[in-house]
């Protein structure tokens, strides 16, 4: 490996031949230069082979201020250590404003050379190293908690575990333990899915009232409590928003309002947008809003949009839990038209004591990123995915809407309607022509499918499901699994191997995140 290599500067670089000495001794390469034009006219010789520069401010002739532009004309990105005698504030801030790597006051050790160097130049590296120490570390500790027969409170503090220590290894690029990471989160999702099939029943179950806070509850457990108190209550639902792509852009949101509390719910099966998300708004479970509102439910096979109803469901429950009546209002963002008339009535809705805004995007992302060649190699796994979902929001007409609302007094709810799962696993189904086209999921008669890949709902009731006919049945997919016809079978493994999809069992599609925030 070659040397890192030095350029130092500084008037009375005689005096630092001990400092030069020991970091020979150490394994680095030192070039000098006395004065402040020689400092240049080195780098401009040698830029590609040094590696970091030591600038001395006082220099007579070019100060080490004027030689840090004229060096980062030649390389913006080398870094650049200011040494200097001067504690002046004002020469600190310049220095920085300068986009220096750090700076030192004489007199320095050797020693702090030493770690200055370390921090510069090693700190990703070492951080990264770090990183993969502490996973190993807890490795153990998360095997036994997913493998330990968990509840659902459990579950949920396990998957923001795994989800945060992605996190961390994308920002520390600790790619050695990535590998070690995606398996861990495969098991626990073969787990989880055994958690999901043994009790999923009973959670729909209106009689029992066990388990988590699900689709149909979510705005009642969650939302209502906290509106109608005089704050105006914003609540945005981003469509597919995974747990992980919620962190991504919560540091966003951050700048401007405070996160207060960090709930969750599960969504229901199918985790698919006209199941999940009239549930949410409808505060009922399926089979229910069909019987209360047949003429607006739509199941899988009928004609039309699925989910054209929603302020429809959404009024009726207000009306069910507000006896007093509150004002809100209902808006979908489905194109570029529809977000610029958010962004220019944001302020008006400061006026409702609710507004629910449903951002559909994240979800045309996926279903774009699927059948476009260029956006999967955009976006070839999860890490891609969460860096251009908070790319989209930081540039998004939803983000610019936020942000009018600095300094007034609201509350706003970000949560979704369910997940996606990057699917890797095939497993072949066989239906008739009436049977659905989902990947994740199946409705149909006289199915054929692998039993140990799918939870099996023979009758839809049990599940809170409408029957759209006598003989129908729901099969759902379980962990990363997606569903194959016989015909084409290896081209369409091909095609959709690796996609992003919803409507089954797994951690990432299930257990959605409710977070409550205040302006600051």
């Amino acid at each position: 490996m070659d040397k890192i290599k030095i350029l130092w500067a500084d008037d009375e670089i005689d005096l630092l031949k001990p400092h030069i000495l020991f970091l020979q001794n150490k394994g680095y390469e030192v070039v000098t230069a006395s004065n402040g034009h020689d400092a240049v006219e080195i780098y401009e010789e040698q830029a590609a082979q040094i590696d970091v520069v030591f600038l001395d401010e006082s220099m007579p002739g070019l100060t080490g201020l004027e030689v840090l532009p004229r060096i980062k004309a030649i390389n913006s990105a080398v870094p650049v250590v200011l040494i200097t005698k001067n504690e002046a504030e004002h020469v600190m801030e310049e220095a920085i404003g300068s986009q220096i790597s750090d700076y030192l006051i004489k007199p320095v050790h050797p020693n702090q050379i030493l770690l200055t160097l370390k921090k510069i130049l090693d700190n990703k590296r070492l951080v990264s190293e770090k990183t993969a120490m502490d996973y190993q570390q807890e490795f153990r500790q998360i095997f036994m908690q997913i493998t330990g027969g968990l509840d659902h409170v459990e579950w949920v503090e396990a998957y923001r575990k795994i989800v945060n220590w992605e996190l961390k290894v994308d920002a520390n690029q600790a790619s050695g333990v990535t590998d070690i990471l995606a398996q861990q989160k495969e098991q626990a999702n073969t787990e989880f899915s055994k958690y999901v099939v043994k009790n999923y029943f009973d959670w729909v179950d209106k009689n029992k009232e066990v388990g988590p806070v699900m689709s149909h509850s979510m705005m009642r457990k969650h939302i209502f409590p906290h509106v109608g108190n005089g704050t105006p209550t914003i609540m945005v639902l981003l469509d597919n928003l995974r747990y992980d792509q919620w962190k991504t852009i919560e540091p966003i949101i951050n700048e401007q309002f405070r996160t207060e509390s960090e709930g969750y719910f599960f969504s229901i099966l199918p985790t698919a947008t006209q199941y999940s998300r009239n549930s949410i708004f409808a505060g009922m479970m399926p089979i229910d809003i069909e019987t209360a509102f047949p003429d607006k439910w739509k199941n899988d096979t009928d004609e039309g949009g699925k989910n054209l109803a929603e302020d429809f469901f959404l009024g009726k429950q207000i009306d069910r839990i507000f006896r007093k009546g509150i004002k809100w209002d209902y808006k979908k963002v489905t194109n570029v038209s529809h977000g610029k008339e958010l962004n220019d009535n944001i302020l008006h809705y400061m006026n409702n004591d609710l507004t629910v805004i449903v951002y559909n995007f994240i979800d045309m992302l996926s279903h774009a990123r699927t059948e476009m060649e260029v956006l999967k190699e955009l976006v070839g796994d999860e890490r891609a995915y969460r860096s251009l979902t908070r790319s989209w929001f930081l540039h998004s007409p939803l983000w610019t809407a936020l942000q009018k609302l600095e300094g007034r007094d609201v509350q706003l709810f970000i949560t979704t309607d369910h997940g996606t799962i990057r699917v890797q696993s095939p497993s072949k189904v066989v239906g008739d022509r009436e049977t659905t086209t989902n990947l994740r999921y199946k409705v149909g008669r006289n199915l054929q499918y692998e039993p140990r890949d799918v939870l099996v709902v023979r009758d839809p009731k049990q599940a809170g499901l409408p029957r759209p006919n006598i003989s129908s049945t729901f099969i759902f997919a379980k962990e990363d699994y997606f569903f194959l016809y016989p015909n084409n079978y290896n081209h369409f493994n091909n095609y959709y191997r690796n996609t992003f999809q919803h409507g089954g069992i797994s951690l990432e599609e299930m257990i959605c995140p409710v977070v409550r925030l205040r302006s600051k």
